[in-house]
């Protein structure tokens, strides 16, 4: 009963945190700064639609979701399961290659395999897998990293192995580069930033 109060305290806390200027500000998320233009899909995503084309093909439109105190408390369980259950290994020590992306069965794997089984159990649980998107940034170190952002009405949440607080995406400490296309599971597009755009939580892209 005591988690489940902390979770729909933290959702609340999010709600009140976008008052009438910040919300406007947060829902300018990073996909109103996505170009209509596709880049290059990242090498170990290539390799895995490769494999995996089902996994890879387009997807419906769909609205940010509507987060209610059920949908938190799904994204928090999902969060909190990987991250607890997995252990973050590169794919060098586990794999002996560079890149390698894949689901972490074994019980390791690193940001991208946690990502990919993330995205994977929201969407087992009925979330449109177009509102669930693998995105790639920088992190303040220089280093790349890959984190799930996922569309709601209340602006982009990050999901993130290297972070137990679910956050809107420009509360990070990292820099958005690219990330999967809403229209297509198998095809990228550039995060462009300084760029004059607004939009609704509910438009499309």
């Amino acid at each position: 009963m005591k988690k489940t109060s902390i979770l729909i305290s933290g959702l609340v806390a999010l709600i009140a945190a976008t008052g009438a200027a910040a919300q406007e500000a947060r829902i300018q998320t990073a996909y109103a700064e996505v170009a209509a233009v596709q880049t290059s899909i990242p090498v170990g995503h290539l390799e895995y639609c490769q494999k995996r084309p089902y996994d890879c093909q387009p997807m419906a439109a769909a609205a940010p979701v509507a987060l209610n105190d059920d949908l938190w408390r799904e994204l928090q369980d999902v969060n909190n399961h990987f991250n607890t259950t997995v252990t973050a290994v590169s794919d060098q020590d586990l794999y002996g290659v560079g890149e390698f992306w894949t689901y972490p069965t074994s019980g390791y794997g690193d940001c991208e395999d946690f990502v990919l089984a993330k995205r994977q159990a929201l969407i087992e649980r009925g979330w449109e897998p177009a509102n669930l998107l693998i995105s790639v940034v920088r992190q303040p170190n220089g280093e790349g990293h890959a984190v799930l952002m996922v569309r709601t009405d209340r602006g982009d949440l990050v999901l993130d192995n290297q972070e137990g607080l679910i956050k809107l995406w420009n509360d990070t400490p990292y820099t958005f580069l690219k990330r999967q296309s809403q229209a297509h599971a198998g095809q990228w597009v550039d995060i462009l930033h300084g760029q004059d755009v607004t939009v609704t939580a509910t438009a499309g892209y």
